[in-house]
């Protein structure tokens, strides 16, 4: 195996992404130890996140996720999808970032990306891609949302 096959990205190039195209990433279980160790590495120990006594009082009953948290594994989603392997170059920003229901432990998320835009930068070997990110639970409700624009590599010349 040569070194340019080892190293040859495997993720989507600006080019290989479709306006409109859906991408729906793998799953993942939100358990109550991802909650406590995220507030312990964000130092956000609010009640909602981790007073048991206090959530009995509120509508949602019991902790809920840190919507960072949440945020963190919707990226962590989308890059163990593949797509961003070795063709990603920058998150450029998130915007319109909503919570539309609590994010329990023993909920299971994954991601419905969509690109919604794109455009290739001034130095014509970069693109720019707005992608609509659903977030949804184990029935399928949307619980976070976002449009978040990432800049990926042009495919390279054939050589």
């Amino acid at each position: 195996m040569t070194q340019a096959e080892i190293s040859k990205p495997r993720g989507m190039y600006y080019e290989d992404f479709e306006i409109g195209q859906t991408i729906v990433t793998s799953r993942r279980t939100v358990t109550l130890t991802d909650i406590v160790n995220f507030a312990c590495l964000s130092g956000d120990h609010n009640a909602p996140h981790i007073d048991h006594e206090f959530c009995k009082t509120q509508p949602y009953g019991e902790p809920i996720a840190h919507g960072p948290l949440v945020l963190a594994i919707a990226g962590g989603l989308q890059c163990l999808s593949g797509i961003n392997d070795g063709t990603i170059v920058a998150m450029l920003g998130n915007d319109q970032w909503r919570m539309h229901l609590p994010v329990k432990h023993g909920d299971t998320l994954h991601v419905v990306i969509t690109p919604t835009e794109k455009k290739l930068t001034s130095k014509g070997n970069q693109g720019i891609v707005v992608f609509d990110r659903k977030i949804k639970n184990q029935r399928g409700e949307t619980v976070h949302s976002m449009v978040t624009t990432l800049m990926y590599r042009c495919r390279p010349l054939a050589q």
